[in-house]
């Protein structure tokens, strides 16, 4: 089998990529070249291309490992030579993108994945079940080969667990089970009697002859499928598929997987049919290795394993310790289940909790995170103290899959990130790049931010950044914005991965909302690679969001768009439509007005605030930048400190009409007419009117505000004791000194455990102030303790908070 090693070197074939033209502004742009306090990164350095460019040419060069494989090429032509009565289905073929094509190269235990988007999280070769190598401080820990890390079997990693107990024999495939090998001129005599005997062959001697073939050595295997006899032997199995027992069909699909027969093969449909029909006629065992053969095979299975969760939904309780965690690994390999046998498996679990060791732990959290199926609190904590008793045992792989299921359950177990953040910096060093991108991620999602494990992550991709997909570049970047984090080496850090933006732009825009994941996590930290924003707000690149990502992405969009309006005044390339504007503003306000109405603590501070300021006049809430999806509310002061009634929305027009007006006008007598008519000195006409009128024609205070000597009187009422002319021309309110944005913060968002916002928050703020605004916190830790206060305390506290803004 011939060996054929690719080399990726940083760049593209036509040399070094520039680096995309980059905008860095910061809030004070006094001076240009200014280095921003809060950054590691000067302005002048972000914007120079060639030392960026400089930085990637110091990269070592990434090799990939792929074993030519003429099976793949050959298998599709197998079935030329027979017919099956039954029609080959199309859907639901096709493997996770995770997935790699199993062909017969797969009993070499070091393969490497074909390709960089089917690779799995690369734990190494260091990775082993007790981990024992990668106690901290172990060289082993520190000093991994990078090849060596980022080569790894996908499929047979995470079936690691299968190995640890000999009940799993039972119910699982492995290729180490040992059978006598057949020779070639073997081969070729059972070829032979097919075609001479097809005729008399009895089920049990086809059944033979498969398993007989299929322990042929591997190099064999591309040759014999395309066979017209191997063909007419498939065609006779078929023929007598109703005569085969049980047995005899687990042992054909054993033959199948060892001959590495492709999972689209016609044959496959057939037998899969035969299983459906058979399954209440199974064992737990048979039916467990019959799923984990389909999984081998690298087929999905719906009918099968439709039937088979009907069935385990009456026999769970008869799962063993051994048969629940393989069957949580084939549901999560299946992707789909039944969330309500989900829930009876969670019983089972509490109840095997403290006989499961480690590396099961980390296939249950896996299971259950790619079947999108939730544990409770409880068992997650349950999980996360086994961990916290035997962190250093915890293998790479059962770490990253515990910390993936605490990322999707959003369980904060303290004492486990603590751990965590002590022995993590040592592993990353040992972790494959999608597996540090899932550290990176989980951090960022449960808000944990650990500079030991940041700083770690960002030392450790820049020498290999060629080995990330679009989506590790995405999901590192935004994991990083949104902790809201810049690490020591931060121009080496970003300007590794903005470049390998450059060299993912076929991945992008096979998977859209990765570009747009990018752009934000950037943006997070101040970050505005123009050149990919020009792409990702393109009438073309926004056309392909909406019609090729399974995400909604209006909303990502819509953000990157307004965030460029405001913090790349120089930007003159491409925007968003006005109507995906609306479209996406309408949608974000709907749920932000729904969100904040729903939380009392909010309710009560703008009914406060209304009250204290004189009514609905003198406070909006609204979402005063739409485009950073949350709602503040808005304030604004005179230069006297003294609000001005600036929403002129907040009074109902029924409660409008009820207001008495009197005329302030004039009557048009015949003797006036005759004045008018005869023209009259200017000072003289003014004082026949008011002679006429009896009263001082009314002067609108300029300013269009209410003096409020009473901090609680009701606007309504004010208005009700002045006498308007009939149509009044509206009031010329004087622009603000202070425009005021009041937020109620919540613990989401800030980083675990501080006072330190969160990247999209803090962008936020960022952005408000670049548009005139004083940012009014009403923190958690202060608003919440006031709510079991008394009314004038929340009064007094709501006004020093307001009128100590200036």
């Amino acid at each position: 089998m011939a060996l054929v090693v690719f080399r990726r070197f940083p760049g593209s074939l036509y040399g070094t990529p520039h680096c995309p033209a980059l905008i860095k502004h910061h809030v004070d742009k006094k001076l240009a070249d200014q280095t921003c306090d809060d950054c590691a990164l000067p302005t002048r350095k972000i914007i120079t291309h060639t030392r960026m460019t400089a930085t990637l040419k110091l990269l070592k060069p990434v090799k990939y490992k792929v074993f030519s494989s003429p099976f793949a090429y050959s298998a599709t032509q197998s079935m030329a030579y027979w017919s099956v009565g039954s029609s080959t289905r199309q859907g639901g073929q096709d493997l996770p993108e995770h997935h790699s094509l199993h062909c017969a190269a797969r009993k070499n235990k070091n393969i490497a994945s074909i390709a960089s988007s089917q690779r799995g999280l690369g734990f190494g070769k260091a990775s082993i079940s007790n981990a024992s190598t990668l106690q901290p401080g172990s060289p082993c820990a520190v000093r991994v080969d990078e090849e060596d890390v980022e080569v790894f079997d996908s499929l047979e990693d995470i079936r690691v667990f299968l190995q640890l107990r000999p009940e799993y024999q039972l119910h699982s495939y492995t290729r180490s089970e040992t059978c006598q090998p057949l020779s070639v001129s073997e081969g070729e005599l059972i070829l032979h009697k097919v075609t001479v005997y097809q005729s008399s062959l009895q089920p049990e001697v086809i059944v033979d002859y498969f398993c007989k073939l299929s322990t042929l050595p591997a190099e064999q295997h591309p040759g014999l499928l395309p066979r017209s006899s191997f063909a007419l032997l498939c065609q006779l199995s078929v023929k007598n598929i109703q005569l085969f027992h049980i047995e005899d069909l687990i042992s054909i699909l054993k033959a199948f997987v060892g001959l590495g027969i492709p999972r689209s093969h016609p044959i496959l449909d057939v037998y899969e049919t035969r299983f459906c029909h058979q399954v209440w006629k199974m064992s737990l065992n048979q039916l467990l290795l019959v799923a984990d053969l389909w999984r081998y095979l690298g087929r999905r299975v719906p009918r099968f394993l439709n039937i088979f969760f009907s069935y385990l939904n009456l026999h769970w309780k008869e799962l063993s310790l051994s048969q629940l965690i393989h069957l949580i690994y084939i549901i999560g390999e299946s992707r789909e289940v039944p969330q309500d046998l989900m829930q009876k498996l969670e019983l089972l679990i509490v109840k095997y909790i403290d006989l499961i060791n480690l590396e099961e732990v980390g296939t249950i959290c896996l299971g259950f995170f790619k079947s999108s199926s939730s544990l409770s609190e409880f068992v997650m904590r349950k999980i996360g103290d086994l961990a916290c008793a035997d962190m250093k045992n915890l293998s790479n792989r059962a770490l990253v899959h515990i910390l993936k299921m605490f990322r999707f359950t959003h369980v904060d177990h303290v004492k486990f990130m603590k751990q965590f953040g002590e022995i993590a910096p040592q592993r990353i060093p040992s972790l494959g790049v999608q597996g540090v991108m899932h550290l990176t991620l989980a951090c960022s999602a449960l808000r944990f931010l650990d500079e030991r494990v940041m700083n770690a992550v960002a030392a450790s991709l820049p020498p290999r950044v060629a080995h990330c997909r679009s989506k590790d570049v995405a999901k590192i970047l935004w994991s990083f914005g949104t902790l809201n984090y810049k690490p020591p080496n931060t121009e080496e850090f970003y300007s590794s991965l903005i470049n390998e933006i450059q060299r993912k732009m076929p991945e992008f825009n096979q998977y859209p909302e990765h570009l747009l994941t990018c752009l934000l996590g950037l943006a997070f930290s101040e970050y505005f690679p123009t050149e990919f924003i020009n792409i990702a707000l393109s009438p073309g690149f926004v056309r392909l969001a909406q019609e090729k990502s399974k995400f909604e992405l209006s909303k990502e969009l819509y953000t990157l768009d307004g965030t460029v309006g405001i913090e790349c005044p120089d930007y003159r390339g491409n925007r968003l439509s006005s109507d995906l504007q609306k479209e996406a503003s309408a949608k974000l306000w709907d749920l932000a007005r729904k969100d904040m109405t729903s939380k009392p603590e909010f309710l009560e501070a703008f009914s406060l605030l209304e009250t204290m300021l004189g009514g609905p006049q003198y406070i909006m809430h609204h979402m005063i930048l739409p485009h950073t999806r949350s709602s503040d509310m808005e304030v604004q002061l005179d230069a006297n400190r003294k609000p001005i009634p600036f929403n002129r929305d907040a009074i109902p027009t029924d409660d409008v009409a009820k207001i008495k007006l009197k005329p302030v006008g004039v009557s048009l007598t015949d003797d006036l007419m005759n004045q008018l008519l005869k023209g009259k000195p200017r000072g003289s006409f003014k004082r026949e009117i008011e002679s006429k009128t009896r009263q001082q024609p009314m002067e609108l205070d300029n300013k269009g505000a209410i003096n409020m000597e009473d901090a609680h009187c009701n606007v309504a009422d004010t208005l009700g004791t002045m006498e308007v002319a009939g149509p009044c021309p509206p009031v010329q309110i004087e622009t603000p000194l202070v425009k005021l944005a009041i937020q109620l913060t919540n613990r989401n968002q800030y980083s675990y455990g501080s006072r330190d916002l969160l990247g999209l928050h803090n962008m936020k703020r960022r952005q408000l102030v670049r548009l005139g605004y004083r940012v009014v916190e009403l923190p958690y830790w202060e608003w919440f303790p006031l709510l079991k206060r008394t009314r004038l305390e929340k009064l007094a506290y709501l006004h020093e908070k307001v009128f100590t803004a200036l």
